[in-house]
């Protein structure tokens, strides 16, 4: 694992010029703003065919969908690219790894889908906690800030956030990031209304990968865990809907489908377009 090496205390970001992911994109067209170049080398292929990906298992183990829980970052909307770039800069500012920027495969085995309390001890174990804590604080604003210039929908929620409305379907966001990003994000993709909970995971005993947020949703919407399901993107979020008891669809845009089927995902679906998903849900 990278480590910190003489790392000191930075201000908050300023807030990039509105051409600043434009000029990333231009002058990085291999960077994590590529869909395909985000995933590691390892992993880069096309996206599977529906016979690699699709379970026999159904979304609720009986009766009708009563109940369907989101995540927020990653799932509702493909926000990790502006989360690694914010945490390569400013991970970068304070020589982290000797002032190397962080690799895309370090992202996603080491931050993307955690809490940011777990991250003080990842990234930051030589930080005193309150020093820790603040540097993620700076970088969650830096990450709303660049969200404000550049944030999209997965494709097909719009479609998904239909079928379950006209059914009367209750629904939930269930995530680890803090309040105002997810109400943030939540009003930039016009959900605010849509949303019955939004269950935070450090208003919780414990966040993900623990169950707690999602039983925590299931209570709050008195749901039974056998007749909902869940949205997740990340390998944490799977095992936490796994832990409610729950079968979880994984949205595999930018992690790996194979270690989101190893952490429990029922199966795995690019976007809210995929015929996978329908199959299911039209059953």
């Amino acid at each position: 694992m990278q480590s910190l090496h003489h790392p000191t205390v930075i201000p908050l970001p300023f807030a990039p010029h509105p051409h600043t992911l434009h000029f990333f994109n231009k002058h990085f067209p291999s960077s994590i703003f590529s869909t395909n170049s985000y995933l590691p080398r390892s992993t880069r292929r096309s996206p599977p065919s529906p016979a690699a990906v699709v379970s026999a298992s159904s979304l609720v183990e009986k009766g009708p969908i009563e109940g369907v829980l989101f995540d927020i970052d990653g799932t509702l909307c493909d926000s990790d690219p502006l989360h690694f770039y914010a945490f390569r800069q400013m991970l970068q500012q304070v020589g982290f790894n000797n002032g190397v920027p962080i690799s895309e495969d370090f992202f996603i085995e080491n931050i993307s889908g955690r809490h940011n309390e777990d991250l003080c001890g990842i990234l930051l174990p030589d930080w005193d906690l309150p020093k820790a804590r603040k540097f993620l604080q700076h970088k969650e604003a830096y990450f709303c800030r660049l969200a404000a210039e550049q944030l999209e929908a997965i494709e097909g929620l719009d479609k998904v956030c239909k079928w379950i409305e006209e059914r009367g379907i209750k629904r939930a966001a269930v995530t680890n990031a803090p309040r105002p990003n997810a109400e943030l994000i939540l009003s930039m993709l016009k959900l605010t209304d849509f949303f019955e909970v939004v269950i935070i995971g450090n208003e919780c005993e414990r966040a993900k990968p623990f169950p707690d947020p999602y039983l925590k949703a299931l209570q709050a919407l008195q749901l039974s865990p056998q007749r909902s399901f869940v949205f997740e993107d990340s390998v944490s979020g799977i095992k936490a809907g796994v832990g409610a008891g729950m079968r979880v669809v994984g949205v595999g845009r930018r992690n790996p489908q194979e270690l989101l089927k190893e952490a429990g995902a029922t199966f795995v679906i690019q976007d809210f377009n995929d015929q996978n998903l329908w199959t299911q849900l039209l059953f």
